[in-house]
């Protein structure tokens, strides 16, 4: 996952920047790992991300670069590094805070070993107790991998038990070859995006520019958990956010599973036999007879072994979308004319209590 854009904010203004910046609450000690957004005037998502809480010390090195004041460890997406540096830089300069932003996205190298076996391999790796005492979920620490100083974060992105490693550009093919060969006899294998792509979907995780883009914010996307409303710090969107929650939700963001065809309510035309269907994304839905808005992201959910889609609804009278609203309706989805079954979730059709994240499986 090198690819992923690395930044530090550090300075004097660091914490400033950060609360304005960040809808999550990042002010928390050093070692803590926060999923937040980033937020427009408009409320709309700018970015989520994960920031990382640095304690200072006199290092200078790609892992953990001097600075006073205080300071913070950004990882982006990878195909939004460049939007992601620009927003930051404009707020930065709009609101002129006294910090600076590093972009270390080319000397750090990044892998991520997820899943029930992943601990008992990287045991073996690092120079780290990873029981979850010592070593809890949306957390970090600098620790050696093989002789090799990296940061180690207990964080995951397909809804696993897992760790991801930020290593140094020249220690990238040394800790990587000591992962694979702790993990021959654990079944440790590489997989690639669509791996990650499947996994998420699966679990329900936001792709920003799919799922969220500055038009769409954290309240409709379901992620109001990761917004510092409840306390009194300001924050880039959050008058926006206030309103939009005082007014209720027009739109939200709804996963869908395609059944087997052949049960009744499919509102359009011509229902499909198949079991497995291909969902692809930008696909009409349906609730009882209405078009009611179009998937953003589809994939397939080889746990529950069936297709899964996410796409904002809308009521077509132009009133409230309620969670009992969501619940009440017969939905379907159309791909290229034909219209399949579908059913609405409000949580995730797998692992919807997020045992797996913390070993239990």
């Amino acid at each position: 996952m090198s690819y992923f854009g690395k930044f530090y904010l550090v300075g004097e203004d660091a914490s400033k920047a950060a609360d304005w910046l960040f809808s999550a609450d990042v002010s928390r000690p050093p070692g803590s790992t926060v999923y937040t957004c980033m937020l427009n005037h408009r409320g709309g998502t700018e970015s989520d991300l994960t920031v990382s809480r640095l304690a200072p010390g006199p290092r200078g090195s790609p892992l953990a670069p001097a600075f006073e004041g205080d300071g913070y460890y950004l990882a982006v997406g990878g195909a939004a590094v460049q939007h992601n540096w620009s927003y930051i830089l404009s707020v930065l300069q709009d609101r002129r805070f006294r910090c600076q932003l590093i972009d270390s996205s080319e000397d750090l190298g990044l892998i991520s070993i997820q899943g029930p076996a992943s601990r008992a391999i990287l045991r073996e790796v690092l120079d780290a107790d990873l029981s979850n005492e010592a070593f809890p979920f949306s957390t970090h620490k600098l620790v050696t991998a093989a002789g090799h100083l990296v940061r180690a974060m207990r964080l995951s992105f397909v809804g696993e038990l897992g760790w991801e490693l930020h290593i140094p550009r020249p220690s990238c093919v040394p800790v990587y070859r000591a992962v694979m060969a702790a993990g021959a006899k654990h079944g440790l294998v590489p997989a690639g995006y669509r791996a990650i792509d499947n996994l998420s979907i699966e679990k329900g995780y936001r792709h920003w520019h799919a799922d969220l883009r500055p038009d769409d914010s954290p309240l409709e996307a379901g992620l109001a958990f990761a917004c510092k409303l409840k306390a009194a710090t300001p924050f880039l969107g959050r008058e926006a956010l206030e309103e939009q929650r005082a007014q209720g939700l027009r739109r939200r963001l709804v996963c869908f599973t395609v059944d087997e065809a052949g049960g009744s309510g499919a509102p359009a035309p011509s229902v499909s036999s198949s079991r497995r269907v291909p969902i692809f994304g930008l696909e009409a839905i349906w609730r009882d007879g209405h078009v009611v808005g179009h998937t953003r992201r589809a994939g397939f959910g080889f746990a529950i072994d069936k297709s899964i889609a996410y796409g904002y609804v809308r009521d077509p009278s132009g009133g409230l979308v309620s969670p009992d609203f969501v619940k009440s309706g017969d939905y379907a989805l159309e791909r290229m004319g034909v219209t399949y079954p579908a059913q609405a979730h409000l949580k995730s059709p797998f692992d919807p209590d997020n045992k797996r994240v913390k070993g239990i499986y």
